[in-house]
């Protein structure tokens, strides 16, 4: 398998042309290619592939082999690696994933992709359209209790499911404690992606997150976006605010026009590669 590493601020998967190659158990891959001992070390696994709707096609799989909808990181990289590998030369691309077509426009840097712009579409906001097993008409600062503390929860999807908490030092927080218990917790039938905040201001948010499938990554792009429109609802952002994650800055803005999230952020190549499989 030929393949190439990039990361999306330190969220990092292995990136696989499907146009030229074909992968048949992708699930088994993505578990043995992102083991950081025996494999190459990765969150997960990424298929490029052909679209009959789109530019190109997307899918996704986490460290544990589950196939996820969208991630926000990976189809930055998703963007840099098709224009930089001469397979497109436009600039403005449409990328189909298992939570829509995503609408990417790139900026370049001595004629490689540096940063990419993404369309990510209205947020979810109906509970069970997220979903959570809720009765109420949107889940804003709800009681979810773990290991008897409640926390308020606010949840949003943004083609996968989010549930954000706010809390005073985001770098003190027990993630490793919570989060999993968070992503498993019974409200969840499809578990969830668990964002823990904290306010600087109503420009600036620093977050930790604990992936569905993958644990804590240095970054999450879908959850960066749950995050300012949780942020919105709950009126302790504006709408446009810059995201401080792990592995750097998101810039993340819920348009009040279209109702769309704008997600910009950079994308980056680590190494070219090839491995049995």
């Amino acid at each position: 398998m030929i393949f190439t590493k990039m990361h999306g601020l330190g969220n990092d998967y292995i990136y696989v042309n499907c146009i030229d190659q074909c992968i048949e158990n992708p699930s088994q891959v993505a578990r043995f290619v992102s083991d950081r001992h025996f494999g190459i070390g990765s969150d997960g696994l990424v298929l490029i592939l052909p679209s009959e709707v789109a530019d190109f096609r997307m899918r996704m799989f986490n460290s544990d082999g589950s196939e996820a909808e969208m991630c926000g990181n990976a189809i930055r990289c998703v963007g840099k690696y098709v224009y930089d590998n001469g397979l497109t030369d436009k600039l403005n691309i449409k990328i189909e994933t298992l939570a829509g077509i995503k609408t990417l426009d790139m900026t370049l840097d001595n004629g490689k992709v540096s940063l990419v712009k993404v369309d990510m579409g209205e947020p979810i906001l109906k509970p069970a359209d997220i979903p959570v097993d809720s009765d109420t008409d949107l889940f804003v600062s709800q009681p979810v209790e773990i290991d008897g503390v409640t926390y308020k929860v606010t949840c949003v999807s943004m083609g996968n499911p989010h549930a954000v908490t706010y809390v005073d030092d985001v770098m003190k927080f027990p993630l490793e404690i919570v989060g999993p218990k968070m992503e498993n917790h019974k409200l969840f039938p499809r578990r969830i992606n668990a964002e823990f905040v904290q306010i600087i201001d109503r420009n600036t948010l620093k977050m930790r997150v604990w992936e569905r499938g993958a644990g804590e990554t240095m970054a999450c792009g879908t959850g960066a976006c749950a995050v300012l429109v949780a942020s919105v609802l709950n009126n302790v952002s504006d709408r446009k605010a810059t995201i401080k994650l792990l592995g750097g800055d998101l810039h993340i803005e819920w348009n009040d026009a279209d109702n769309h999230v704008y997600m910009t952020g950079p994308a980056v190549k680590v190494f070219d590669g090839q491995i049995d499989i």
